[in-house]
């Protein structure tokens, strides 16, 4: 046996792990399914949609992540989303269409906008993966399109057994 201190090469690599579950934005999600405000679940009726968000208690959605659904196979025109979101606007962190996943997608697509990617510039990045989260595999594509303008290297999975995915050209 050798008296040589063990080195932990993954510790001294200085590759940056980023981490989407920990990124993960916190908040409660709700879809709201405009089904049951159906006429016989195969219409909306502009003035029953329209009475409905006038008695609404729109404030059980503050600080929620809100996305307008119909769960029912029905005729839904357009305004009739944009008006339930105009509604939950005031009051939730966030609004879209869409189901639960698509809901999530939503979030991770806006989260990743938002993301600054100048801490990771000329940077060896891992994206880690194995999420016991939800994160969306959208989330990780955008994420890589979004890194790969500034980093050196972008890797996918844990640092000590990465699969390489993007290497910048020498300069």
């Amino acid at each position: 046996m050798s008296d040589q201190p063990i080195i932990n090469k993954v510790a001294s690599s200085g590759i940056i792990t980023l981490d989407l579950e920990e990124m993960y934005p916190a908040g409660e999600r709700v879809v709201f399914d405009l089904k049951p405000l159906l006429w016989q679940e195969i219409a909306l009726k502009e003035d029953d949609l329209r009475a409905f968000c006038k008695e609404h208690d729109w404030a059980q959605y503050t600080g929620k992540f809100v996305s307008v659904h119909c769960s029912a196979d029905a005729i839904v025109p357009t305004w009739a989303y944009m008006l339930v979101g105009t509604h939950l606007q005031p009051f939730a962190d966030f609004v879209t269409q869409g189901d639960a996943e698509q809901l999530e997608r939503a979030i991770f697509t806006r989260f990743v906008e938002r993301l600054d990617p100048e801490p990771y510039r000329n940077g060896r990045v891992v994206v880690k993966g194995c999420s016991k989260l939800p994160v969306p595999l959208s989330a990780y594509v955008e994420l890589s399109a979004k890194l790969q303008p500034v980093v050196k290297s972008l890797m996918f999975g844990e640092p000590c057994s990465t699969v390489p995915l993007y290497k910048a050209p020498k300069s």
